[in-house]
């Protein structure tokens, strides 16, 4: 099964395989994408809710990856569906492919070049400069902005 995030709507995503998605996908399109969805839930696409003992943990995975905040709340449902439905997550979101690549739920790309390798971000200060395993809203120790950084 394909679990359909919005890029696939809207770049007119095609397979013949089962497809599913979930409803807030259909909140986020507008126009012609919009119908896309609609015409294929007409034609038996499945739309999933994911549990949310599911939806926690896919948060604790992008927290450890440190993507959580890079997701949104229908971003991290999508993957939540995918690891649910044992399915290929289809979608061009980077932090939704990290997160997908920890879980080993299958991604499949549309239209870039997927990730080439999982990652867990590392937060760096740029007050002080010391680097975090997890975000915070500000450095614990001087209280500046961090940002992500690639750990290689």
């Amino acid at each position: 099964m394909y679990i359909l995030d919005s890029s696939a709507f809207i770049n007119e995503y095609h397979t013949q395989e089962r497809k599913a998605s979930i409803p807030m996908v259909r909140e986020e399109l507008e126009d012609e994408s919009a119908y896309r969805f609609d015409a294929l839930e007409g034609s038996g696409m499945h739309l999933h809710i994911p549990e949310e003992e599911t939806v926690e943990r896919i948060e604790r995975a992008a927290r450890e990856t440190g993507d959580f905040d890079e997701l949104s709340r229908t971003d991290v449902r999508l993957v939540a569906a995918a690891f649910e439905l044992d399915g290929h997550l289809v979608t061009d979101d980077y932090a939704m492919q990290n997160v997908a690549e920890k879980l080993d739920v299958a991604v499949e790309v549309i239209a870039c070049e997927g990730i080439t390798e999982q990652r867990d971000w590392r937060f760096q200060c740029s007050g002080c400069g010391r680097e975090f395993d997890d975000d915070h809203d500000r450095c614990p120790v001087c209280g500046s902005d961090l940002s992500r950084k690639n750990p290689a």
